[in-house]
């Protein structure tokens, strides 16, 4: 049972959330200013909680009661967002973010759906052993799939890459523990993982621990891997695509589980 530490007793200490303040379905931006633009795809969207970086916003989706709540940045905050909100009942969930791209296919502009994250982080760990695989649900992987097909946008499918240091990654040969980050990172490339990012790998451990559904997908902001080999690499900040694609896959997983009622 989570630890009741807020000042009203009602509400999750850290995302100011009760049971009737949040749905079934939640999709999780990083960036509490994102969490706007996606509720103005439900229907009615009401603001109801805003505390640290957690920001939820309440509306419809095909009748269906559908929370959009920031996470932040990182591991830590994340696991914070999906545990508070899965003890408000919340079972199923899409994380809408940005990455950056590590295979040369992989460009600015295309949207990348994880079937599984490394967890080259720390949060995951005090979770389940660094054996145990960081996975997206099928059931999230699936509709997150249809709906990209179905809108047409360019998509990679596979596995991406977790850690808690942005610049770790864009600046390796600086820091004291370089020599590693880099030999790691060279690994990530030739296993074919497709991009970078920060938050997928505790949501998916903390999903399985939960039993609740998990999926992601990103944008793919950049892909520095292109830019050393001297490819073109457009930096690309329209979320709008990641954004269509997300909704769309909610709304095809809410009418599935209806169907399966």
């Amino acid at each position: 049972m989570l630890p009741k530490y807020s000042e009203d007793p009602d509400k999750r200490y850290h995302i100011q959330c009760g049971p009737e303040d949040v749905g079934r379905y939640v999709l999780l931006p990083g960036d509490p200013k994102r969490c706007v633009k996606i509720a103005s795809y439900l229907e009615n969207p009401q603001l109801v909680a805003d505390s640290r970086e957690f920001t939820t916003y309440t509306g419809l989706l095909e009748g269906e009661r559908v929370s959009v709540t920031s996470t932040g940045i990182g591991g830590p905050s994340a696991s914070i967002a999906i545990e508070e909100l899965a003890g408000c009942g919340a079972d199923t969930f899409i994380r809408v973010g940005t990455s950056g791209g590590m295979q040369p296919e992989v460009c600015g502009g295309d949207l990348v759906i994880a079937t599984g994250a490394i967890r080259m982080e720390g949060t995951t760990r005090e979770y389940a052993p660094i054996e145990y695989p960081a996975v997206a649900h099928p059931d999230m992987v699936r509709v997150l799939v249809d709906a990209a097909q179905e809108l047409g946008y360019r998509t990679h499918i596979g596995v991406v890459q977790c850690k808690d240091a942005f610049y770790g990654q864009h600046m390796p040969e600086e820091l004291p523990n370089g020599k590693e980050l880099i030999y790691k990172w060279e690994a990530w490339v030739k296993m074919g993982c497709l991009a970078s990012e920060m938050e997928s790998a505790a949501l998916f451990i903390v999903g399985s621990y939960l039993r609740v559904r998990v999926g992601t997908i990103l944008l793919v902001m950049a892909n520095q891997e292109r830019e050393r080999m001297g490819l073109d690499n457009p930096v690309i900040h329209d979320t709008d695509p990641v954004i269509r694609t997300a909704i769309e896959a909610m709304r095809l997983r809410i009418l599935a589980d209806r169907e399966a009622r």
